[in-house]
C-alpha cells in the first residue's frame, strides 16, 4: 500500500455550529464546506490547514456512530484518513494480511470521496479511513 498524504483528521463534536465558530474565530481557519452524509448519520464541516483537512463530525441521529463515539469517549479525534490510489485493491491486500476491515468495499463519503474504514483493533487503537478521489478509481 502507498499512502499519498493525510487526507483529513476527523474530529467528533456535539455541536457543529459552535465548533465551526471556534475554528474560525479562535484558530483563524475558514470553513469551506458543510454537508450531510445521510447514510452515515452525520453532518460535516471542513477546514484546510496547509495540505491537510480537518473534518468536524456532528451526529444527526442519537444512535449514529458519532453519537455513540461521543457517548463512550467524549468529543475529540475520531479518525485519521489517508489518501490512496485504487482503494479496492488496497482493501483486498489488507484483508489478505489479516487486517480487520469495517468496510470490505468502498462506499461514498463526504466531498464525493470513496472511503473505507479499518477497524481500530487492527490499527493499534486508531480508527483509520482510506480515501480515494472518484477520478482515481481503478475498477
Amino acid at each position: 500500500m502507498k499512502l499519498s498524504h493525510i487526507e483529513h483528521i476527523g474530529i467528533a463534536v456535539k455541536n457543529l455550529d459552535e465548533s465551526i465558530k471556534f475554528y474560525e474565530e479562535v484558530l483563524g481557519l475558514q470553513c469551506y464546506n458543510i454537508e450531510e452524509v445521510k447514510d452515515q448519520k452525520v453532518r460535516t464541516a471542513f477546514f484546510l490547514v496547509g495540505l491537510t483537512k480537518i473534518e468536524l463530525l456532528e451526529s444527526t441521529d442519537p444512535e449514529g456512530p458519532i453519537a455513540k463515539f461521543i457517548g463512550k469517549k467524549g468529543e475529540g479525534i475520531h479518525h485519521i484518513a489517508y489518501a490512496v490510489d485504487d482503494l479496492q485493491k488496497n482493501l483486498d491486500e489488507l484483508h489478505q494480511k489479516g487486517i480487520q476491515l469495517i468496510d470490505k468495499e468502498p462506499r461514498g463519503g463526504a466531498e464525493g470521496l470513496n472511503i473505507a474504514f479499518l477497524h481500530p483493533r487492527s490499527t493499534y487503537g486508531v480508527l483509520t479511513e482510506l480515501c480515494e478521489h472518484p477520478d482515481q478509481t481503478h475498477s
